[in-house]
């Protein structure tokens, strides 16, 4: 029997994880291109860029939170065979993650500079070239907030291949027409940062367009008509309220306190600014198998709980925590050897590299605790609508924790950026015993979807 219920567990984790990883390691190293192709220019062009990038990011973690709270609902929906439900689940997500983007998108369009300013009112520069790549890349928002409902609610229902190919030929197209318009190339002008907004445009778009048709295509779960997907009742949306609205408003909150980082580092000057700009997406893709890991954590744990297989649940929970934290000690010991070699990748000026260096071996020793706590309060807590205690921990982390330290070390004690970097993440050391203290107590065993409303 136990071989049996293992079998079946890889079999799952490996269908739902591997796509999704695969999906976001190609999303990251096309940050990473982005950063390499970007930094051949100058330093103010990456500071520039890489602030400009925040505003998407905070857009990237309300899209974030609304879709992966929706697939809390649309995984135990899955696991009760509702997929009526599951396309009304579709519908308020498009509308949130639609209305949500347009307002970003008309401070992008109008007031690129104002919002570049706001980050590094100092530097000309900075603003100047942020300004002109944020003007472009506003008008892809509204593209990735469709796609982004979409992807997630597809991972649900066990179909996460589809976005991932269809992710992958959006990154060739981006990467092609950075080439092409970043350099000049084919005849074409010489765009600099201009041309890398529009190649990310052109590559949102066709990723939109071409998911949206494949779903209607295969006639997939998720393919229903306007009035299935968009008519639903008072009840059903406070319902969905009711579930998603913690995890929407704990994305937003961990949010701005990443970008209070990254006002902290925006006034520690554009040195500073630059060697975020690429530490960061290391980072992110450093964390792309365990991206997938824990939303097929959140899928297979959702599926058991909507099925009322609580037992099942619990027993996949503590497999999930052991693998991820091996994998995590492996990779933290890979970043530590390889730090050096990484940031000679980047053609930089010596003392950004040197800090990149710095950055890279302080985040290896982290890892483990932040791939943690991403997974029991992404995977396991968010699994059984658990979303106030992890708002609550990630709340208490940034806000209590990692805000005051940036702003003590950086701004008042002015710190190397390395000291810096330490201090913010300590917050990750107390987030994890809070989630493993939330973890045990088995409050977030719960099917939601028990008795919810049509």
């Amino acid at each position: 029997m136990r071989e049996k219920v293992d079998r079946n567990f890889y079999k799952i984790l490996f269908s739902i994880a591997i796509p999704i990883a695969v999906q976001s390691f190609i999303t990251s190293l096309l940050n990473l291109i982005d950063v390499f192709m970007i930094s051949s220019l100058d330093t103010a062009s990456i500071g520039g860029v890489s602030i400009a990038n925040k505003i998407f990011f905070l857009l990237n973690l309300f899209l974030f939170g609304t879709n992966s709270g929706a697939a809390i609902l649309a995984s135990q929906y899955f696991g009760k065979k509702d997929f009526q439900s599951i396309r009304k689940v579709l519908g308020i997500s498009l509308i949130l993650g639609v209305g949500g983007s347009l307002i970003v998108s008309l401070g992008a369009i109008f007031i690129p500079e104002v919002i570049i300013t706001y980050f590094a009112p100092n530097e000309p520069a900075m603003i100047s070239e942020g300004g002109k790549y944020l003007r472009i890349i506003g008008f892809s928002y509204i593209f990735t907030s469709i796609t982004f409902s979409y992807s997630f609610l597809l991972r649900s229902t066990h179909n996460a291949k589809l976005p991932m190919v269809i992710t992958v030929g959006a990154i060739i197209i981006n990467t092609f027409f950075n080439w092409v318009l970043i350099f000049g190339k084919l005849g074409a002008p010489a765009l600099g940062v201009e041309g890398a907004a529009i190649a990310t445009v052109v590559a949102r778009t066709f990723e939109c367009l071409i998911l949206v048709y494949f779903v209607y295509k295969f006639r997939l779960a998720l393919a229903g008509k306007l009035s299935e997907i968009f008519k639903f009742t008072r009840a059903f949306f406070k319902h969905y309220i009711g579930a998603v609205g913690f995890v929407i408003l704990n994305e937003v909150v961990w949010s701005l306190g990443v970008t209070g980082y990254s006002f902290v580092y925006g006034r520690m000057g554009e040195v500073v600014t630059a060697s975020m700009a690429i530490t960061q997406p290391i980072e992110q893709l450093s964390f792309v198998a365990f991206f997938g890991l824990c939303n097929a954590c959140g899928v297979m744990l959702g599926n058991l709980l909507g099925a009322n297989e609580k037992e099942k649940a619990i027993q996949y929970a503590k497999k999930f925590l052991f693998l991820v934290t091996a994998i995590s000690v492996i990779l933290s010991v890979v970043i530590l050897l390889s730090s050096s070699f990484i940031a000679n990748l980047f053609n930089v000026d010596p003392v950004v590299k040197k800090n990149v260096v710095n950055c890279l071996i302080v985040f290896s020793l982290y890892i483990p605790f932040k791939v943690l706590n991403m997974l029991i309060i992404v995977g396991v807590l968010r699994s059984g609508g658990d979303t106030f205690a992890s708002l609550m921990i990630d709340l208490f982390g940034v806000w209590g924790i990692g805000i005051p330290m940036a702003i003590f070390g950086g701004l008042y004690l002015k710190l190397d950026i390395q000291f810096v970097y330490a201090m913010i993440l300590i917050e990750e050391v107390v987030k994890l015993i809070l989630c493993l203290f939330r973890y045990h107590s088995k409050k977030w065993v719960k099917n939601i979807v028990v008795n919810s409303p049509t």
